[in-house]
């Protein structure tokens, strides 16, 4: 009897020394991460799942993703968002601008010849966010605010040397302001996610897109267009697309203090220019894809540039207004984005 109430004792002492070991071990957490890129692309491989692996290593572990591309958890790239606030995944990367006009201070970095490098115009955006529209985003934790490399023009059977070229050609946008973009080059814009491009390149729905080099070769549209025109880095960049990486409010705030600040580490400004530099430093893997297939490639220089810069200055004018229009003061957005880009370009190496 007396041993029985030892062993007893001994099960209850054990059990109470073990009762922290085993909330510690409770905190160890795994999130879904999920995104519509291919598992194939640079975005994917060198951005997303390198970012996974530091966080997770420098949690020791106890943070753990699970990392969906492509879509893989349903829905569509439309989607993302949203299933990031609702808590439907944990943690997506999507463009802001897959839903037209719903986060509309943060095309500023969408209209033309704005940006310069990707790593100092994602710092910029990261820093125009914070201070210009903090509520921009206020339904998600965010993680991270990006932009990719200069944007390039990709036609299928007619190259493109001036805007006259783009006359009435199909062009897939990706976003609300290169829509517009396109529309006053001349072009008959069509907006689409990026994973439908293919298809539609293939049917002739589209006759070419606008993407940087960095994504060409996961949606094989070196395979699909023959011409490809870039711009001199000295007329400046066409366009680029502003992108968010989020996490559901709710699971960001049930973490644990010391889990809070890895994701807190690898998150903000620093990350967002890495995340930038990352995605630009595919263009020069993309643009050799379509040199090896035997493809045209054109650059557009610096004084056509300037024409396409022109007729594409009245974009600008709109937004503004359409900034206006709901209750910002545009002029002072656009005027602080510019600024902030060019803070960065001057502290940060292209």
């Amino acid at each position: 009897m007396i041993q029985r109430r030892t062993l007893l004792k001994t099960a209850a002492a054990g059990a109470a020394l073990g009762a922290p070991l085993a909330a510690l071990a409770q905190q160890a957490v795994t999130l879904k991460f999920h995104t519509f890129m291919a598992p194939q692309s640079n975005v994917w491989l060198n951005m997303h799942k390198a970012w996974m692996n530091k966080v997770e290593k420098e949690s020791n572990g106890r943070i753990k993703f699970e990392g969906y591309p492509a879509m893989q958890l349903g829905g569509t790239p439309v989607q993302l968002y949203d299933q990031a606030r609702d808590g439907v995944v944990d943690v997506i990367w999507t463009l802001p601008g897959n839903t037209a006009g719903r986060f509309p201070r943060v095309e500023v970095f969408e209209l033309p010849f704005m940006m310069t490098n990707a790593e100092a115009t994602s710092k910029a955006y990261w820093e125009y966010v914070q201070t210009m529209a903090p509520d921009e985003f206020k339904e998600t934790q965010v993680l991270a605010l990006q932009v990719h490399g200069p944007g390039v023009i990709h036609t299928a059977e007619k190259p493109v040397k001036s805007i006259n070229d783009l006359r009435g050609l199909k062009m897939r946008a990706p976003t609300r302001q290169v829509t517009k973009l396109l529309g006053s080059l001349g072009a008959t814009p069509v907006g689409m996610p990026l994973p439908q491009i293919p298809d539609a390149l293939s049917k002739g729905t589209i006759q070419g897109c606008v993407i940087p080099w960095e994504v060409v070769p996961s949606v094989k549209v070196h395979e699909l267009t023959k011409y490809h025109a870039e711009f001199d880095p000295a007329g400046g960049s066409l366009y680029t697309t502003t992108f968010v990486m989020a996490m559901n409010k709710a699971k960001y705030n049930s973490l644990p203090p010391d889990l809070k600040k890895v994701i807190d580490a690898n998150s903000g400004l620093a990350t967002s220019g890495w995340l930038g530099k990352t995605q630009q430093a595919g263009d020069a893997a993309g643009r050799k894809a379509a040199v090896d297939h035997g493809n045209t490639i054109f650059t557009v220089p610096a004084a056509e540039a300037q024409e396409f810069r022109r007729r594409s200055r009245q974009i600008e004018v709109e937004w503004v207004e359409d900034m206006n229009k709901r209750g910002f003061d545009g002029r002072k957005l656009l005027e602080t984005a510019r600024a902030l880009i060019d803070k960065h370009t001057k502290t940060t190496k292209a």
